[in-house]
């Protein structure tokens, strides 16, 4: 059964229209889905309705401006990401941002390098993963997570069986790092398991 990549919503808030087509061009050709808004005013409503992973909000806009914005999103949904647009960055608002969980800021005017960097980070910190490899690299993370558990092992005891450093078992846990097949074979001996248990459910 091939491996199912999660489709990953974004919300647009921008005043600016011409920002709003760049950014969404850009991200729905890297295959995500996009939904762009000018009025902030309208960003709860769709929030309200819209299963977003990530919100890249602007700052400075008319008649709301993105920290009531983002004040507003925090209500309704405490876990999306969201990602700021500013082309002010001040201490203040910075300090609000962390305040309402502000995952990251892009400075405006910026590349689509940094748009992708921004994103790919976030993407990555969420737990949302991109492609098939990232993928499985979560889903053994979670498995052999889940089974280290089960059995009660702390990483350091993991460690001791295996002889794989803490640092390594935990980036594995986490999808940070790939696996060889030879730290799976000495992870599934651990848990007296096969290599493919590590593997969950694909």
């Amino acid at each position: 059964m091939p491996v199912q990549i999660p489709q990953v919503r974004i919300l647009v808030v921008d005043d600016d229209k011409a920002i709003c087509e760049y950014v969404q061009t850009v991200l729905e050709k890297d295959g995500f889905s996009v939904k762009t808004l000018t009025n902030p005013l309208a960003a709860e409503e769709e929030v309200r309705h819209g299963e977003f992973h990530l919100i890249l909000l602007d700052l400075m806009m008319p008649k709301l401006d993105g920290i009531e914005v983002l004040k507003k999103i925090r209500k309704l949904d405490s876990d999306v990401a969201v990602v700021i647009f500013t082309g002010f960055p001040n201490l203040d608002t910075a300090v609000a941002g962390m305040k309402l969980d502000v995952v990251d800021y892009i400075k405006k005017p910026f590349q689509v390098e940094d748009l992708r960097e921004v994103v790919a980070r976030v993407m990555k910190k969420k737990g949302l993963a991109r492609t098939p490899e990232e993928q499985l690299h979560r889903v053994i993370g979670d498995t052999i997570r889940n089974m280290r558990k089960d059995q009660k092992l702390t990483l350091k005891q993991m460690s001791k069986r295996t002889g794989l450093s803490v640092s390594l078992l935990s980036q594995i846990e986490r999808a940070e790092s790939s696996a060889s097949i030879q730290s799976l074979y000495k992870i599934a001996c651990a848990f007296n398991a096969r290599i493919q248990d590590l593997f969950g459910e694909l």
